[in-house]
């Protein structure tokens, strides 16, 4: 590895931004977080997946809204599609 890098022209946050999504730092309780890490290894996807879904949900529910579920295809095919369209 180099002894030096130039960083100058560095950027920070995510290489591909994602459009609308916001980052946000949140206080979870750790029951909360640990079931969500326990489904997200168990379904094959990430946990802040499933908690955005779940929150999505029970938005959808609280609005009469009916909402779909996640599953790891579905997912799988919108990442194809964002990975090509970027």
């Amino acid at each position: 590895m180099r002894k030096q890098y130039d960083f100058s022209n560095g950027k920070r946050g995510a290489v591909i931004p994602s459009a609308g999504k916001t980052r946000i730092t949140i206080m979870l309780d750790a029951e909360v977080l640990e079931y969500f890490r326990g489904r997200s290894e168990a379904q094959g996807t990430g946990y802040q997946t499933l908690i955005n879904a779940a929150l999505r949900a029970a938005v959808a529910q609280s609005t009469g809204q009916e909402t779909e579920l996640l599953t790891v295809a579905t997912l799988r095919e919108v990442l194809r599609q964002e990975l090509r369209t970027a």
